[in-house]
C-alpha cells in the first residue's frame, strides 16, 4: 500500500463518520438539483516527498494530466481552457475560453518585488528593483534568499473575486528551506484549499503540487522534501458516498517512483512528457464520475 492510499482511506472514513449530509451551493448539471455533501472541517495530511511520490494506486491518477493543469497556472499562467489539455475547467468558462481573474491570471500578475544586485562593464556593482509575478518571486528567492519566510504564492485576491468563473479552491503555496543531515538544501511546502471535492480531486492534486515541489526543487539545486495538504473543507458529495466506500475497499499497491528529466534546468521548460512513473500499478479507473458545479 502506498502512503498516499493509508491517508487517503483515513481521511474518508473520517469524513463518513462525520454524519453530517448538508445542502451546498453545487448543483447536479445532469437534473439541476441541489447537491449535498458530508464534510469534516480542517484535514492536515502530510507527505515525505524524501520517501515516496503520494499517488493513489486504488484506482489511476493521470499524472500528466494534472501537471498540464499545474503548469497551465504556474508555467503559462493562464486563465484560458484553449491552453489546457484536458477538460476540467470547461463548466467554468465562458464563450472564449475565459475563466476570468482566476488560477493563472493571479499567478502572472505582477504583484511580488525583488532585489537585484548586478555588475557594470567597468565593474562596479549596482543594485535595483523590480515587481515579478508569483512564479518568477518563488524562482528568484529560491535562488537568492532561500531561507525567507515570506515564499508565498497566493490566488485568493479578494478583490478580483467578482471577476472570476470560479473562486480557486487550491489557493495558497507556502514554501520553506531547511538544511538535512547532509547539508542538502531540503524545499518543503503547505498547499492550503478552502475546499475539496475529495472523490475528484484529492489524488489529483496530492500529485500535481507534489510535483510542483520537485520541480521548484530541482530547478534551485534543492531536493524535494515534505509536502503538507491543509483542507478547511474535506467533503464527499451525496452521489459520490457508495463509490467512496467502494473505493476504499479495493486493492492496493506500493508506490510508485517518479522519474523527472534531470536534464531540466530551467522552470519554463518543464513538459508533462519530462514525468515518469515507474511500476506503477493500480486498480480500475471510475468511469462516469457525476460532477457538481
Amino acid at each position: 500500500m502506498s502512503y498516499a492510499d493509508k491517508v487517503f482511506i483515513k481521511m474518508c472514513e473520517e469524513v463518513l463518520s462525520e454524519n453530517n449530509m448538508t445542502e451546498c451551493r453545487a448543483i447536479w448539471k445532469d437534473t439541476g438539483d441541489q447537491s449535498s455533501t458530508i464534510s469534516k472541517f480542517g484535514v492536515v495530511n502530510r507527505y515525505d516527498l524524501r520517501k515516496e511520490f503520494p499517488i493513489l494506486t486504488q484506482r489511476p491518477v493521470p499524472l500528466k494530466s494534472a501537471i498540464d493543469e499545474i503548469l497551465w497556472i504556474y508555467q503559462k499562467k493562464s486563465n484560458n481552457i484553449k491552453d489546457l489539455n484536458s477538460h476540467v475547467w470547461d463548466d467554468w468558462a465562458d464563450e472564449n475560453g475565459s475563466i476570468g481573474a482566476a488560477y493563472g491570471y493571479q499567478i502572472g500578475s505582477k504583484l511580488r518585488k525583488v532585489h537585484h544586485e548586478e555588475q557594470s562593464d567597468d565593474g562596479s556593482r549596482y543594485a535595483y528593483s523590480s515587481f515579478v509575478d508569483q512564479t518568477d518571486y518563488v524562482l528568484h528567492e529560491l535562488k537568492y534568499n532561500p531561507f525567507s519566510r515570506r515564499i508565498i504564492t497566493n490566488m485568493f485576491n479578494v478583490e478580483d473575486t467578482h471577476m472570476m468563473g470560479l473562486e480557486p479552491c487550491a489557493f495558497m503555496m507556502n514554501y520553506k528551506v531547511t538544511i538535512d543531515e547532509f547539508g542538502r538544501k531540503v524545499l518543503n511546502a503547505i498547499l492550503y484549499q478552502r475546499s475539496q471535492d475529495i472523490l475528484t480531486a484529492n489524488g489529483w492534486n496530492v500529485a500535481q503540487y507534489a510535483a510542483l515541489v520537485h520541480m521548484f526543487a530541482q530547478v534551485s539545486d534543492m531536493i524535494a522534501g515534505e509536502f503538507m495538504h491543509v483542507i478547511a473543507d474535506a467533503h464527499i458529495y451525496d452521489r459520490h458516498v457508495d463509490t467512496v466506500k467502494d473505493l476504499i475497499k479495493r486493492p492496493y499497491y506500493d508506490a510508485p517512483e517518479l522519474v523527472i528529466n534531470p536534464e531540466i534546468k530551467n522552470f519554463y521548460d518543464f513538459t508533462p512528457n519530462d514525468f515518469q512513473l515507474v511500476y506503477y500499478h493500480h486498480g480500475d479507473q471510475i468511469k462516469g464520475i457525476d460532477v457538481a458545479v
